[in-house]
């Protein structure tokens, strides 16, 4: 079959924001990637996906952005869990969002961390975002279109877990320089994770490299490596896909304290410097 073929054309129902086919409809069409406000400026945007919710993508996110704040960059996070956001909570934002009819605007840090997430839009934390995936997929487009970010070098996309709507909307409309794949020590999730590599890969976006998190707890005492989850194959997963393994980061109640206090930004974690390094070669 050719590629410029329609490749489901009797159920195809011309809406390719919901598909991921190269077919003749696709290519006809204009690029899908969003433009930004006339003042916003991002210079890199990089993505942070998994397969599967629970591995620690979002801190990865955040931790991220804090390192880069550190080296002197200008970092933000669109934060893209729209339905399960949590960096509001986790750089300790009780802002709401704040627009004047013609931007809306990020909070900002005290590092001076540019941040959007669903709960700034909330009454609370705890309502519920229960949206049909075209409202999440619409916001999520809107948090790169609508909000004026100011002179950003780094922004991080926390990605939704999975392979659905939201990370295809943001694989297709966002101008993704890259992203960071996040898996566990765990088969089973590595087997998920490699979807999510396939479907970067399917649809030509760069993957700069893995981090496995909660890889294991070192002793206080005397560091011996212990590993709870036994040795993962993220290894081999990196190495079928000709992916570095950028880092291994150990399970660490700091992080936890961290971001349920809100001082996400005040950890230095030794294990992202590499991931930050792999940031700025982009």
């Amino acid at each position: 079959m050719s590629e410029k073929q329609n490749q489901n054309p009797e159920t195809c129902n011309h809406n390719c924001d919901s598909c991921g086919s190269n077919c003749a409809s696709r290519s006809s069409q204009a690029s899908f990637h969003l433009e930004p406000k006339d003042k916003t400026v991002i210079h890199h945007m990089i993505g942070v996906v998994s397969g599967k919710g629970g591995v620690g993508k979002s801190f990865v996110t955040s931790l991220l952005a804090s390192e880069m704040a550190r080296r002197g960059y200008r970092a933000a996070v669109i934060d893209g869990d729209i339905t399960g956001p949590s960096q509001a909570k986790s750089f300790g934002i009780h802002d709401k969002l704040m627009g004047d009819g013609t931007y809306a605007y990020p909070a900002v840090t005290k590092n001076g961390i540019q941040v959007v997430s669903t709960n700034m839009m909330l009454d609370n934390d705890e309502t519920p975002v229960i949206w049909r995936a075209a409202i999440v997929t619409n916001l999520l487009k809107q948090f790169y279109t609508e909000v004026l970010w100011d002179n950003v070098d780094y922004m991080f996309v926390d990605m939704p877990p999975g392979t659905g709507d939201v990370p295809l909307t943001a694989f297709q409309s966002y101008p993704l320089d890259g992203i960071i794949v996040v898996t566990t020590p765990q088969d089973l999730v590595g087997m998920v994770v490699e979807k999510a590599i396939n479907m970067a890969e399917q649809m030509h976006i760069n993957v700069l490299g893995l981090v496995e998190n909660m890889a294991y707890v070192e002793c206080p005492n005397c560091h011996e490596k212990i590993y709870p989850f036994g040795k993962g194959n993220t290894k081999e997963i990196a190495a079928k896909h000709n992916l570095p393994l950028l880092s291994e980061i150990p399970l660490d109640p700091r992080i936890a304290k961290a971001a349920d206090e809100g001082t996400i930004e005040d950890l230095v974690v030794d294990g992202i410097a590499p991931v930050a390094d792999a940031c700025e070669k982009i």
